[in-house]
């Protein structure tokens, strides 16, 4: 009787210090993902300012320079202001808190898994009649940058950044499609346009918003 009680503590410490141990484990991995968010968030933000003071410097140098001198002088800029993520763009929806730069088309951060990706078939924003799509993730996770995006409505107001202008646009049509693989994009073609596509989260449907330009400022 004396050895089995021994034996029934023995097991009990053992599967006390399992927990223990594991509760350690837990603690140590929660700590590691806030840190690496934090380290993430960091380079993002830093990566955004100096997107912003960027674009302030050829913002003005377009007003002040003729073209042919401009040009010149933003691809200096452009080569010499070598950022974390070099983004090219960046795009801002108050209503839904979101604030993100954006990379070129060829570049390795231009995929959902890593950023909102600038499809192949996307015309940039300064294309006249041409239509700027951009594709984000929703669900959870530090990548899935347009989770709230089933929040917007008609007439809400969404901005993107490029080439020392601010685009802003305003919300004119939002449909489901089924996912599956391609998108039907439904827009008037005689307008500048912005589309944001991401899935319905735990649904088989894809969340379509079309933006129509307003103006260029």
């Amino acid at each position: 009787m004396l050895k089995r009680k021994k034996e029934n503590k023995s097991e009990k410490s053992r599967l006390e210090m399992i927990g223990f141990l594991l509760i350690i484990l837990s603690i140590l991995v929660f700590i590691g993902v806030l840190s690496f968010e934090l380290l993430f968030n960091k380079k993002d933000n830093d990566a955004i300012n100096d997107f912003y003071k960027e674009q302030e410097e050829i913002k003005e140098i377009i007003s002040n320079e003729p073209p042919e001198v401009a040009e010149e002088k933003i691809e200096e800029i452009k080569e010499t202001n070598v950022t974390t993520y070099d983004y090219i763009a960046l795009l801002k929806i108050d209503k839904i808190n979101l604030e993100r730069g954006l990379v070129s088309k060829d570049s390795k951060y231009n995929k959902v898994s890593k950023n909102i990706e600038i499809l192949k078939e996307a015309d940039m924003p300064d294309v006249e009649n041409g239509n700027f799509i951009l594709a984000g993730h929703s669900g959870s996770g530090y990548t899935a940058f347009f989770k709230n995006l089933h929040k917007l409505n008609n007439d809400d107001l969404v901005s993107v950044f490029y080439g020392g202008y601010e685009y802003k646009y305003k919300v004119v049509n939002i449909y489901d499609v089924e996912k599956t693989g391609t998108a039907n994009i439904i827009r008037n073609k005689d307008k500048t346009t912005l589309t944001l596509i991401t899935c319905r989260h735990n649904t088989n449907k894809q969340i379509i918003v079309i933006c129509e330009l307003v103006e260029r400022v």
